[in-house]
Parts: structure tokens; sequence; C-alpha cells
């Protein structure tokens, strides 16, 4: 049985495929040689529905948690779970530390995570404030410098301890609200905005954002998406 793993939560992949009976089908195999198989085969079938069995299986696993410095939350099952937009952004923070050829995934790294995900509330809001990620990405460089061109990040950069208060920060506000669901990108963004030195915080304070803007972010918590949102 072929297994590939990411993290911790099993999600078992199977093929299934009806397609409408009009005037031919066709058979769709998807050998699990890997993941998807490398051979796509096409036969004519005079089924309208069916589903392929294989002797093979692929599992594949999806991580819901981010890094933590409080290592009894990485085991409790109180602790609340990253939405899949919030997991997205730290996952672009890293691939932006690296574009930048940082040797850490900073808070200014998580802000411009936040940016190139792009579809929360968190990403609009800054947009509509004049953040965007070109500007953040310049603020950066002015004020961290460039890095040698010859270094080369790690693949996953490590997070500074600056980022990794932000991590938590988050969890710990999702924990003190008492409000069921995920934890959004809301509070990673307000958790950049908590550490007031932080590279990340200087760069939302050059943009004009502030306390009250903030405050009106807050209110949007637990939406990591609002539909309405002009």
């Amino acid at each position: 049985m072929a297994t590939h793993r990411i993290s911790s939560l099993p999600i078992a992949i199977s093929t299934s495929l009806c397609l409408p009976s009009k005037r031919r089908d066709y058979r769709l195999a998807l050998p699990f040689t890997s993941l998807y198989g490398t051979r796509l085969l096409l036969k004519p079938s005079n089924l309208s529905c069916f589903v392929t069995k294989h002797h093979s299986s692929t599992t594949a696993t999806v991580s819901l948690s981010l890094p933590t410095a409080k290592p009894e939350r990485a085991t409790s099952e109180k602790s609340p779970i990253w939405s899949a937009r919030s997991i997205k952004s730290f996952a672009m923070a890293e691939l932006e530390a690296r574009k930048l050829k940082y040797p850490n995934t900073g808070t200014e790294a998580l802000l411009m995570g936040i940016l190139v995900e792009g579809t929360s509330h968190a990403a609009k809001f800054l947009r509509a404030n004049g953040i965007t990620l070109f500007k953040v990405r310049e603020e950066t460089v002015n004020l961290l410098g460039k890095s040698d061109m010859y270094f080369f990040s790690p693949e996953h950069p490590p997070l500074t301890e600056q980022a990794q208060k932000v991590l938590d920060w988050a969890v710990d506000e999702k924990l003190k609200s008492g409000e069921s669901g995920e934890i959004t990108t809301t509070y990673l963004l307000l958790g950049i905005w908590s550490e007031k030195e932080s590279a990340g915080h200087k760069i939302l304070a050059t943009f004009g954002f502030n306390d009250e803007k903030a405050k009106e972010l807050a209110k949007f918590l637990n939406n990591d998406i609002v539909l309405n949102y002009k």
C-alpha cells in the first residue's frame, strides 16, 4: 500500500466517476502508481455511472495546526484548529521568506503570506486600506535590507521569536473568546499588530494601519471570508 504522509489527519482517496449517458461514455482509469498515477486511459463504456476499484490505495494527510511554542497544545484535543486560509497564508509566508532569501520566517513574511493568499477578509481589508503585497514587500526590503545573493534559505525557514508569538497569540485569543470554529487569518493579522516591536507591525503602521482599524477588523474575527464585503 502506497502511503504519503504530510501530518496527522488521514484521508483515503479513491476514484469514483459518474458520466452522463448521452451519445457515448468513456471510462476514465487512473492507476495509482503514484499519487495520481502515471497513465491516463480512455476506454468506451456503456455504463452511465461506475466506481473504479484498485488493489492499491493512496492515503494523504492534512495538517490543521501551525507551529506552537507550547508543546502541550500539540496533543490537546481542546486546542482550536486553523482555517484553511490561515494555513495557506502561513505556507505562502514561508515562500515569501525564501524569495527574499531570508533565513527566517518573520512577522513581515506572515503579513505578505496573508496578502498572497488574498481571499480572506483580512487580506481584503488590507487592500481596501491601500496595503498591497507589492508595497509590503518593498517596505520589507527597505526595513530589513537585502539578503546576500549567494545565500539560500532553508525549505521551511524557521519562525522568528516574534512570529511564533503571533501564532500563539492567535490561539490564546481564540481560546479566550470561547467561540467555536477555526482560527481565521484575522487572528493572524491582529497577532502581527500585537507585536509592537516587530517588522510586521512597523510595516502596517507605515501604511496607516492603527488601533482604530484593528478594532474595526476585530468585528470579523471569526469570519475568514465575508461575502458582502466591499
